[in-house]
């Protein structure tokens, strides 16, 4: 979180000095905003160094690249400790999690929420290495973030999600997540350097309240 800018001129109190220096100290307040999500089978925390070899070498893949907007193809190690770096500094979106396994650590891939213009609404995103797909680790991250937003954001009331027409699991997880068809559109892709077409999902508080009331979320 950025500190207030004083006016040119303007000086601090004593106890104002004093607050700025605790703020100083304290975490920052973002990382209290993305506490690190457990469920069944994985834990999602935030990315760090450790991850950048794994990152490097998944994320390194066209199938993978081209199935969301921002990653360059090819990706290289360099590309994943820039990454990292940038997700550390709060410079991607709201909240950005490493994907990895419960009983072993394992680096699977990445999610996150990001802030849209509207404060009302956040975007999902997710990307899960090739070798682990069809295997539910998506659906399950998220629905992990998508329970995160809801019960710890009361401000939010609705999270969209947005897939390439081609992306076939990806719209699966997204229904899976009772999202709704919103529309449809062109979206930019870094990897293929070029506009591609998507389609525009929503999922609004009510609806995640009568769908985990009904059992159908877990």
């Amino acid at each position: 979180m950025q500190g207030e800018l004083l006016r040119e001129g303007q000086s601090r109190s004593p106890r104002e000095d004093q607050r700025s220096s605790m703020e100083r100290l304290r975490p920052d307040r973002s990382r209290t905003d993305c506490p690190v999500l457990l469920s069944e089978r994985l834990v999602l925390r935030a990315p760090h160094e450790d991850d950048i070899d794994a990152l490097a070498h998944l994320a390194n893949n066209a199938n993978v690249a081209t199935m969301v907007s921002r990653m360059p193809h090819p990706y290289t190690v360099n590309d994943a400790a820039d990454f990292v770096r940038r997700t550390k500094a709060g410079a991607i979106g709201k909240c950005v999690y490493a994907i990895t396994k419960a009983d072993n650590g394992a680096f699977l891939g990445c999610c996150g929420i990001e802030p849209t213009e509207d404060p009302a609404t956040v975007e999902i995103g997710y990307w899960l290495g090739e070798p682990y797909w069809n295997k539910g680790y998506t659906t399950e991250a998220a629905h992990a973030l998508i329970d995160m937003v809801f019960r710890t954001r009361p401000d939010v009331e609705q999270i969209d999600a947005r897939c390439r027409v081609t992306n076939v699991a990806s719209r699966r997880v997204i229904h899976k997540c009772g999202f709704q068809f919103q529309g449809s559109g062109l979206a930019a892709s870094l990897a293929l350097g070029s506009n591609v077409p998507v389609e525009w999902f929503r999922l609004d508080r009510k609806t995640w309240i009568s769908l985990r009331s009904w059992g159908v979320l877990r």
